[in-house]
């Protein structure tokens, strides 16, 4: 997930729209690309360096698709970036990019296993379903943590924005990958599932649906909780020089 995108996307944007719908499929793209490389290119299955390789190369496209977002105006592959970016600025959940965000992932899907045949249908839910849902959820509450703090904070520079934000969702992606696939992004979840068969289970809505949905709304509400807006920190600041 990269940091939220300015509130300015409550605003339906038909260009915009199509950018998310492209940058979705990219994203999924992208991500098979990546495991096919690791795995079956390079042949590192099971080798303790295939996670650094695959961290490696998922950074330089994390560090593409932020320029991308920015390039375009706020075209993301990632429909709970949209949430928490609305929420954070209280602009409203702009819903109707949700089915974007989904025929995108599902056009990406299609395109790579037809080009690649040998990238597989994604990595299943390999546990129960309330541990996969936990797994999910703290994955994606620690996520949105750091995207949203990142854009209250309106830190400056790209490449240290994206560094924090890649190498955070990098890590929590590990962490859970052999649990359900380190997803956080309920379309490409869909997408995969979908191309297994399995997209309309409960599990699956309860996993990655509802857990990831859920951790965004607490995550924007803890950060809301803990962080002053800039205005009342700095009437704070006047109040207290005045009275010394």
């Amino acid at each position: 997930m990269s940091p939220a995108p300015p509130p300015s996307r409550g605003r339906i944007r038909p260009w915009l729209v199509v950018g998310d719908l492209v940058v979705a499929a990219m994203w999924v793209c992208a991500g098979a690309l990546v495991k096919l490389a690791v795995y079956g290119v390079l042949g590192l299955g099971g080798r303790p360096e295939a996670d650094a390789v695959k961290v490696a190369l998922s950074l330089v496209y994390m560090f593409f698709f932020a320029w991308l977002e920015g390039f375009t105006g706020g075209a993301s592959y990632n429909p709970l970036t949209v949430l928490a970016g609305a929420l954070a600025s209280r602009a409203g959940p702009s819903l109707y990019l949700f089915a974007a965000f989904v025929f995108g992932s599902i056009l990406g899907v299609k395109l790579i296993r037809a080009a690649l045949p040998k990238v597989g249908k994604g990595a299943p839910l390999s546990v129960g379903v309330h541990h996969g849902a936990l797994a999910e959820g703290l994955a994606t509450f620690m996520v949105v943590i750091v995207s949203v703090t990142l854009k209250k904070k309106a830190m400056k520079g790209f490449f240290m924005k994206t560094w924090i934000s890649s190498i955070w969702k990098m890590t929590f992606h590990l962490l859970s990958s052999d649990i359900t696939g380190g997803v956080m992004n309920p379309a490409s979840a869909f997408a995969w599932a979908y191309a297994r068969g399995d997209h309309t289970t409960f599990d699956h809505l309860l996993v990655y649906w509802l857990a990831p949905l859920q951790a965004t709304l607490l995550g924007v509400w803890v950060v809301t909780l803990l962080t002053k807006p800039k205005k009342i920190e700095e009437e704070a600041d006047e109040s207290k020089t005045k009275k010394e």
